[in-house]
């Protein structure tokens, strides 16, 4: 079975659309559906369930749908291998991170990358930490941004113990005046991020007795502050969110304080490859600066 009809399996389960996945790989929708056809006669299951309205991956395809993915990153990797053998420097990464590392880390780092490596490609899945787990374990992702603990079939390494804030109007003083304390947090409401709300979040919520009745989200980070400025509620966000933020608000540590430990990811089948390397190491460098 050629790799091309396993690639265009993958995006049918992504896209959920022959029409979508005709566009992406630059064929007739009608090639679609005539490989899928001959890739469940050949295996001799059924892959889509297919109605008027939608297309879904049945039983049997989403129990194979990662080992496809699996398939295609090594196809992947095996490319960028012999192209790094054979001299040449080209070849793609794919980079997961949360909101506040796309801020503020990615723009430096992959500016310097570029700089170095100008011919290889980079696209960013922006995401939450599960979500680039997910796309680090199946190959979808090649270097990704976590949060300890990781899925223990991924390689990881420790980047940053990243502060745990509270945001308030520019007004508030603490009782104690430097510090948040459980006192400070009779009958607020938070507003969070839900792609960073982490284990580590939580953590400290529940901790300090924060009800889940007393949280709202928000779509992003900025607005949270703008949120937070117009007295609609407090804020909790790591040192790292607010690094390129701004806004009339005041940021102030727990009273104990609290963290998120931020990993750096990778699937182990990726973890050799020449330009992931060169990523890490990119990356590892700016950090430690």
């Amino acid at each position: 079975m050629k790799t091309f009809t396993y690639q265009i399996f993958a995006s049918v389960a992504e896209t959920g659309s022959f029409k979508k996945t005709a566009q992406a790989l630059n064929i007739t929708p009608s090639a679609v559906s005539h490989a899928l056809a001959n890739m469940e006669r050949e295996l001799g299951i059924t892959l889509l369930i297919r109605n008027r309205s939608e297309m879904t991956l049945s039983q049997s395809g989403k129990e194979l749908l990662p080992m496809v993915e699996r398939l295609l990153n090594e196809d992947r990797q095996i490319h960028t291998r012999a192209a790094k053998i054979s001299g040449l420097a080209g070849g793609t990464i794919r980079i997961g991170a949360i909101s506040s590392v796309c801020i503020a880390w990615l723009p430096t780092i992959i500016h310097r990358f570029k700089e170095k490596h100008p011919e290889v490609a980079i696209t960013i899945f922006q995401g939450s930490f599960k979500e680039i787990e997910q796309g680090v374990n199946l190959g979808r992702i090649d270097i990704g941004f976590s949060a300890y603990p990781v899925d223990e079939r991924l390689d990881s390494c420790p980047l940053i113990d990243d502060e745990i804030k509270c945001i308030t109007e520019n007004d508030f003083i603490p009782k104690n005046g430097e510090s948040i304390s459980k006192d400070d947090l009779q009958n607020q409401h938070f507003i969070l991020q839900r792609a960073d709300y982490d284990s580590d979040t939580k953590v400290a919520l529940d901790e300090l007795d924060v009800k889940p009745q007393a949280i709202n989200y928000s779509i992003d980070d900025q607005s949270i502050l703008a949120m937070v400025e117009a007295g609609l509620g407090w804020g909790i966000l790591p040192d790292l969110a607010l690094t390129r933020l701004s806004g009339a608000v005041q940021s102030f540590p727990f009273e104990t304080p609290y963290f998120r430990h931020l990993e750096l990811i990778t699937n182990h089948s990726a973890s050799e490859d020449p330009l992931v390397q060169g990523m890490k190491k990119e990356i590892l460098s700016y950090i430690q600066a």
